[in-house]
Parts: structure tokens; C-alpha cells; sequence
């Protein structure tokens, strides 16, 4: 009895081990698997991919601004002066000025330069100008220079090498006189509202008054609302030079005494019967 029982004990003893290692070994994997498991969710979800650089490259670009042009004698070889970035080696290569089109009226001339991007790249925080050249298929003549929607140049009224910009009142504005196209050149001087009345102009050639009229308020009908339909009076007086009409004061009294403060050579017979402005 006492042998069985012994052999009995041991048995048990064997079987309970085992189950004990292969308990351990189930533990086991299973650890494994969730430390896999948990390895592939941190990397997936938590880790930043590496930003990738950019190989560098030359990249053209229009200047900040062309702010000079230049006409030899020839008529025909133009140096246009361009604002472009400053700061190293790689900031601008290759600056040039191409004519893109050409009519009647106007020569377009693309101006452009090479610029490096990418990483690693030079500090081009600054600025400075630099000089292209072009050869024109014909002479300029009378003829304006764009070289972008808002840049304009012409040979009419400039002091030759250097052509004049072209301001507000366009490249051509009616030569001062007592004419309607000169005074709407008179209009587009001042700093009025669109849609600005003009009343009735007191002229000489060399001098110039008339009283403006600016809608002031909301835009609606007059007697729509309240408001509506009310508006602004000023007198202008001008003087006659070489640019266009030059405005000298602005007036709301009657008579001279306000531009004879500023101006005493304003004739006094385009002015002295003039009436107060309402």
C-alpha cells in the first residue's frame, strides 16, 4: 500500500508540474505578443515621421518691384533697375529682362531672376537692386514700357536717359488748358471720392478754380431715406505746370481771400465773384 501510494503521490506530483510549465509557457507568449502588440501601436500612432528636406533648386521669380528705367540714345537698348532679395551667394542669379510683347502703344518686358530653395538655403532678409538689359526690337518712340500691371513707363515729358514713371493720372495726361480733358485731369489730382461732380470751371490756361460736389452718407436714392443723397461741397483753386494742374488750397468762402493767403498771384477776376459754397 505504502508503494502504490508513494508512486501515486509522485504521479500527481509530475502532472502538476507539468500543467505549472505549461502554464508558464502560455503566460509566456502571451506577454510577447502584447509587448509586440504594444511596440506596434506606440510606433504607429505615436512617433512623428522625419520631415523630408527638399533638395535644393533654382526657382525664378518676379522682383519686388522695378523702380528705374533707363533709354540709351539708341533708342532701343534699355536698362531697367529691379529690387531684389540681398543676402548671400544664392539669393539671385540670372537676372534678366525679356520683351514679351509689343503693340502700338506699349513694349512689355518681363524683368525675372533664379533664386535657390530648398534646404540648406542662404538668408535673403534683405534687399538691393540690381541692373538688367534689353535690347528692343524697335526704337521706344512714344510708345509706354510695362514691365507689370501696376508699373508703367514713358519717354513723353522724361528727362532723357532716365524715363518717367508713369503716376495716377496715366503716362499721358491732357496738357493743362481750358478744355473738359484737362479738367477731369484736374479731378483725378485731388484726393475726392469716386463719382465726384464738377461745377463750373473759371479758367486762363495758367489758372483754375471750380467748386466739387462728393456724395457723402449711404448709398441710396435721394429722398429714399434719411441721408440719402447728401453731399460734400469744396472750391478748388489750381495752378498751371508742367506735370498738369497743381491744386492750391481748398475753399468753402466767398471771393479770393482763401487762395490770395496762399497764392496772392491768383487772379482776382476768376474769383472775386464767385459766392460762398452751400
Amino acid at each position: 500500500m505504502q508503494s502504490f501510494r508513494s508512486r501515486s503521490k509522485r504521479s500527481q506530483s509530475k502532472r502538476s508540474r507539468s500543467r505549472r510549465s505549461l502554464a508558464a509557457v502560455l503566460l509566456s507568449a502571451v506577454a510577447v505578443l502584447l509587448l509586440g502588440a504594444c511596440g506596434t501601436l506606440s510606433a504607429g500612432s505615436g512617433a512623428i515621421p522625419p520631415t523630408p528636406v527638399e533638395t535644393p533648386h533654382w526657382q525664378t521669380y518676379a522682383p519686388f518691384g522695378v523702380t528705374a528705367a533707363r533709354l540709351a540714345d539708341d533708342g532701343r537698348t534699355l536698362s531697367v533697375v529691379a529690387e531684389i532679395p540681398h543676402g548671400g551667394k544664392t539669393c539671385v542669379r540670372d537676372l534678366k529682362a525679356v520683351v514679351t510683347s509689343t503693340s502700338d502703344r506699349t513694349v512689355w518686358v518681363q524683368v525675372s531672376y533664379a533664386h535657390l530653395t530648398g534646404d540648406p538655403h542662404a538668408d535673403c532678409a534683405g534687399t538691393t537692386t540690381g541692373t538688367a538689359e534689353v535690347r528692343l526690337p524697335s526704337a521706344l518712340g512714344h510708345r509706354n514700357l510695362a514691365t507689370d500691371v501696376h508699373t508703367t513707363f514713358t519717354a513723353d515729358g522724361a528727362d532723357l536717359p532716365e524715363l518717367r514713371l508713369c503716376g495716377e493720372r496715366g503716362c499721358h495726361p491732357a496738357p493743362t488748358g481750358c478744355t473738359p480733358a484737362s479738367y477731369n485731369q484736374a479731378v483725378m489730382a485731388l484726393d475726392v471720392p469716386n463719382h465726384t461732380r464738377r461745377g463750373d470751371e473759371h479758367c486762363d490756361e495758367k489758372w483754375l478754380v471750380f467748386d466739387i460736389s462728393s456724395r457723402m452718407g449711404p448709398a441710396c436714392a435721394e429722398g429714399e431715406a434719411p441721408g440719402c443723397g447728401a453731399s460734400r461741397g469744396d472750391r478748388w483753386f489750381f495752378r498751371a505746370e508742367k506735370a498738369g494742374w497743381v491744386p492750391i488750397v481748398r475753399s468753402t468762402k466767398s471771393g479770393c481771400t482763401d487762395v490770395h493767403r496762399v497764392e496772392p498771384a491768383f487772379p482776382s477776376a476768376l474769383c472775386s465773384g464767385l459766392p460762398p459754397v452751400n
